[in-house]
């Protein structure tokens, strides 16, 4: 008879970037597509399939923002990053044949790296990731978190955009996946009461909230709860044990013998360097030992595990014979592309958490009976968990245009929309101004995070849309379909979208 599980553990995996192709490449743009690409999201796919051939089932839940999905699915996208690929592995090659000991050792690395990811794209990417991802979801290795379309700050937004774009987001990845999301990824786990009655009418039966909002309302980490008044179930992310990964200050990836992410051998573009210390400069920067390495990560593999076997007993001492609920949930970008390490991390700790008494699963699995309602107040799990990030003084001036965009969008729709048939000028319309209202471009200029770009990304898209809705306004009409034509060329992330589900604030 086997022994009952001490507690339930969730890995939650948030997967976005912006709209970036036809919209630089380098140091910003389609750059840190490829990079994410290449260095998270294929070897995070290849561990799953590593364990999922084990048997394992349930391992965590993945967060895919409609736009990368997208991207993802991309055919302009699907040849560049197999053009990128292959730059990749050219430049190692060159890379292995310098001089230097030291940078012919890391050639050979980075060149069998390349080679790797090559072959493993021409294998199971080249279609796009909707056949990876379906495979993943169908056999039950992942549940998927579903999103509105373009990742915007939902309690910015009106009725009239947020629900919509919601519904439109959860029916993009039944579109690429052959079966809508249960739960949701609220973009920044940004919250204000009354968004639970919009993600019910969407058909969401659970959602991630950072911990704090848990905690300010008396709630627990440690347990599932009934959001507001409605079905909705919300799981906090526990930060103690998140934060363990990474913070702002601390964390594993900060490791003296990991690789590190700031230092570049600027002559052939690749990390060669270890962190060494936090205040080591660059170019007296150690060189990078994978051997190393790898006993440093399966240290801190056996670390996060008695740090959650911990938490765990301590909840079960506390409150009897109720089992608790740890989530941790981070980007997924993490995984690889910021920590060189972290997949192999992820694979160890996947593995090591069930032999310690742990159950390992997704949020739909392990909610069970939540532990009763919570009202928490407004927040998000940026900076102090507020909003400042997205309505501070460096965020104002985007936040207000945002908001008289979004106004200005639903207006024009429902004063010009012929209603009776799709209109190709207004559907372009609605995917300018969604592009517009993503989340990242306040937080980059917040963050100053190649500000300058996404001031230029917002203010393009921005200036886009109100082109359109001014020639509409004038009954300019082919004016207006000029401008959504020349437009809908260079951004096309969403061919079904359909204007009409943004008329008179419908979601239908």
């Amino acid at each position: 008879m086997s022994t009952p599980p001490i507690g339930t553990f969730c890995l939650v995996l948030h997967t976005h970037l912006p709209w970036v192709a036809h919209h630089g490449a380098w140091p910003v743009g389609e750059e840190w597509l490829h990079q994410a690409w290449a260095t998270s999201y294929q070897p995070v796919v290849r561990v799953l399939d590593a364990l999922a051939a084990e048997g394992r089932q349930h391992l965590l839940t993945l967060g895919m923002t409609p736009v990368l999905a997208a991207q993802l699915d991309d055919p302009y996208l699907l040849d560049e990053q197999h053009t990128w690929l292959g730059y990749w592995r050219v430049r190692a090659e060159g890379m292995a044949g310098a001089r230097e000991q030291w940078r012919r050792q890391a050639g050979r690395r980075e060149c069998a790296e390349a080679s790797h990811a090559l072959d493993d794209f021409e294998a199971r990417w080249s279609s796009g990731a909707s056949p990876v991802l379906r495979r993943l979801v169908d056999d039950d290795v992942i549940e998927l978190l579903g999103g509105p379309l373009t990742h915007p700050f939902l309690p910015l937004l009106p009725d009239g955009i947020a629900r919509p774009s919601l519904a439109a987001g959860l029916d993009d990845a039944r579109h690429r996946l052959g079966r809508r999301p249960a739960g949701l990824w609220t973009p920044e786990c940004a919250y204000e009461p009354g968004l639970e009655r919009a993600y019910a009418d969407a058909g969401v039966g659970h959602v991630v909230l950072d911990g704090p909002s848990l905690l300010g309302a008396q709630a627990t980490t440690a347990d599932a709860w009934w959001l507001g008044d409605s079905d909705v179930v919300a799981v906090g992310r526990d930060l103690d044990v998140s934060y363990r990964v990474w913070s702002p200050k601390r964390g594993y990836p900060g490791d003296p013998w990991y690789r590190d992410f700031h230092t570049f051998d600027h002559e052939w573009g690749f990390r060669t360097a270890r962190v060494t210390g936090r205040s080591v400069d660059p170019h007296d920067k150690a060189p990078y030992e994978p051997a190393r390495a790898a006993a440093v990560i399966q240290r801190d593999a056996e670390d996060f595990v008695g740090i959650v076997r911990q938490r765990l007993i301590d909840l079960r001492e506390r409150r009897g014979e109720r089992p608790g609920l740890v989530v941790a949930a981070y980007d997924t970008e993490l995984f690889g592309h910021w920590w060189h390490e972290g997949p192999a991390w992820l694979a160890a700790v996947l593995r090591a958490l069930p032999k310690a008494g742990i159950r390992v699963t997704t949020l739909g699995e392990a909610i069970d009976e939540p532990a009763g309602q919570v009202y928490p107040d407004s927040g998000s799990w940026g900076l102090h968990k507020d909003w400042h990030v997205w309505t501070g003084e460096r965020a104002a001036p985007i936040a207000e245009r945002q908001e008289s965009l979004a106004k200005e969008t639903l207006q024009a729709l429902d004063a010009t929309h012929p209603r009776t048939h799709r209109s190709a000028t207004h559907d372009t319309l609605v995917a300018q101004a969604l592009l517009a209202l993503s989340s990242d471009w306040a937080f980059m200029v917040s963050h100053d995070s190649a500000a300058a770009y996404a001031w230029d990304r917002f203010q393009g898209h921005d200036q886009t849309a109100r082109g359109i809705i001014h020639a509409l306004a004038r009954g300019d009409i082919e004016l207006a379909r000029d401008r959504a034509e020349r437009a809908r060329r260079l951004d096309n992330p969403f061919p079904v979208l359909d204007a009409r589900r943004f008329l008179d604030g419908s979601a239908s």
